[in-house]
């Protein structure tokens, strides 16, 4: 039993040491599984549109700095404990019902106004059904073949899904998916930008590259998809092949640009469910008492997760007979005051006029 034991050890250790690091070990993996299946749904390589090749780089681009960033970010101390315990609670009974509420309906913003949630929705979902429709068809996991009787045949990984009516319903919606989507991220940029013009606090906190450049770059992309549509059916191509150029740019450098601004946090959402079961989990199990107030503000194991993290990250925030991570957050900022004033503010009962808000 040791000798296989050690025998597996050594195996993955053989594996892991065939790569430079894990972002070479990701992205090797990522191309090889990406050609495989375009090789299944493009039915060894016959069904291939060149035009697409300039997507297809800029994806892959993207999917490189995305692991990038994610590694770096997950090798921190916190995000492993969550992401580690998040994985064994991902069977939750509740896990379903999270991510509904987090990655389909946006209940978290709803909170904050029908305006920010109306706006979130329709960034969203534009640009998640976008990638939805274009990443297959770029990597030609799915295209269509039309035959003489005036027939689409979809055809996804290789296999004829259906057969539609050229210029039936459902091939309508096939051929103006991406303009749907793009009227949607258009009117959600719209309510986000004048939000963020109109609005005194957003404003005060806004900054050009962060904030404003990633809606601009979505606007870009929406405007000159819609532009390509209607030069082929109104001005019957004309302009077409230098629109499409410009388009195909901007899909790209918004691509490259993705895993480090501000819409990184899409393809990192759906870690949030990691933490609200983790959240959840160990509430459920004990709430930690605050040491001044007595009130329960957060899970006993999170509270010891928190400690051991600032030990490693060797941040000692050890008081005479508490840790800081052992009072509630309106106790703390009223230590920290204390430190300041001389006056044991934080022995002070008095709730804070925002203590209890929510969203």
């Amino acid at each position: 039993m040791e000798i296989k034991l050690s025998d597996h050890k050594n195996q993955s250790h053989s594996i892991n040491n065939a790569f430079a690091s894990h972002f070479a070990k990701s992205m090797f993996l990522t191309v090889c599984g990406l050609v495989i299946l375009s090789f299944i749904g493009t039915r060894m390589f016959t069904h291939i549109d060149l035009n697409l090749y300039g997507y297809m780089v800029g994806t892959i681009v993207f999917i490189g700095g995305f692991f990038y960033r994610f590694i770096a970010w997950g090798e921190r101390p916190p995000t492993k404990i969550f992401i580690k315990k998040g994985i064994k609670l991902l069977f939750r009974k509740s896990t379903a019902k999270t991510s509904v509420d987090h990655l389909a309906v946006y209940k978290f913003i709803w909170n904050r106004g029908i305006y920010r949630w109306t706006q979130h929705i329709l960034i969203g979902w534009g640009c998640i059904l976008s990638c939805l429709v274009t990443f297959p068809l770029v990597f030609g996991w799915m295209y269509f073949t039309m035959d003489d009787n005036g027939y689409y045949t979809v055809v996804g990984m290789g296999i004829n899904l259906m057969t539609v009516k050229a210029d039936g319903v459902i091939a309508f919606f096939f051929y103006n998916a991406l303009n749907i989507t793009a009227i949607m991220v258009i009117i959600g940029v719209c309510m986000a930008l004048y939000r963020r013009l109109k609005n005194m606090q957003a404003r005060a906190e806004q900054k050009f590259m962060y904030d404003f450049l990633p809606l601009y770059l979505l606007l870009f992309i929406s405007i000159t998809g819609l532009a390509l549509t209607f030069m082929n059916v109104f001005l019957h191509g004309a302009g077409q092949p230098a629109m499409s150029l410009i388009h195909q740019y901007g899909v790209i450098i918004t691509l490259i640009y993705l895993p480090f601004g501000k819409l990184a946090h899409i393809p990192f959402r759906p870690l949030s469910v990691f933490a609200r079961n983790y959240r959840e989990h160990y509430a459920e199990q004990s709430m930690k008492e605050c040491k001044v107030c007595g009130s329960h503000y957060v899970s006993t194991e999170q509270a010891k997760d928190v400690v051991g993290v600032l030990g490693v990250n060797q941040m000692e925030f050890k008081k005479e007979d508490f840790h800081l991570a052992e009072l509630c957050l309106p106790c703390r900022r009223k230590f920290r005051i204390a430190q300041f004033s001389g006056f044991p503010t934080h022995e002070v009962k008095v709730k804070e006029a925002n203590q209890d808000a929510k969203g």
